[in-house]
């Protein structure tokens, strides 16, 4: 019990090391995105639940279009395998989200991808495994190298 507080506050440090405006939504609302979700704030993170419990795809738009507004710093969104709300997130103009599995995934999304939405998987992701995701997510930087790609990525961007 006290390992686990340890390790806890340790991941919630880190997590809390900047404060960041998040963008929240879950399509269903569960005892770990609750868990997640208090941890964040606990950590002095600003966190806007956009949709708890909405239907994936609003879930997805709505915490897209707070971070392409600039109402949010990052977004953070819940499905049952999270490629749902990624790919509504991603409809949103402006919005990189990422299917994140690990740490490493989330540090590479921020890192040469500058992704601004962090979408994670209710069936596969524990509150240790989400606790270590947005702890890397919330504090990655872009490498100043990737500008060219994002931008490029940014240009394929289509309105209709």
């Amino acid at each position: 019990m006290v390992g686990d507080r340890r390790r806890r506050q340790h991941l919630i440090g880190q997590i809390g090391s900047t404060a960041v405006r998040i963008a929240w939504a879950t399509d269903e609302v569960t005892a770990i995105t609750e868990a997640v979700r208090a941890a964040l704030v606990h950590a002095g993170h600003d966190v806007a639940d956009l949709g708890p419990g909405v239907a994936w795809p609003v879930a997805g738009r709505v915490v897209g279009e707070a971070v392409a507004a600039e109402r949010a710093d990052a977004g953070v969104v819940w499905c049952w395998t999270g490629t749902g709300v990624a790919m509504a997130a991603g409809k949103v103009r402006g919005v990189r989200a990422a299917l994140c599995v690990d740490a490493e995934t989330a540090r590479g999304a921020r890192r040469w991808n500058d992704a601004n939405v962090c979408a994670l998987s209710l069936r596969l992701t524990t509150v240790a495994l989400a606790e270590e995701i947005l702890g890397a997510f919330l504090t990655t930087a872009v490498e100043s190298d990737e500008a060219a790609n994002i931008a490029a990525l940014e240009a394929t961007e289509v309105t209709l």
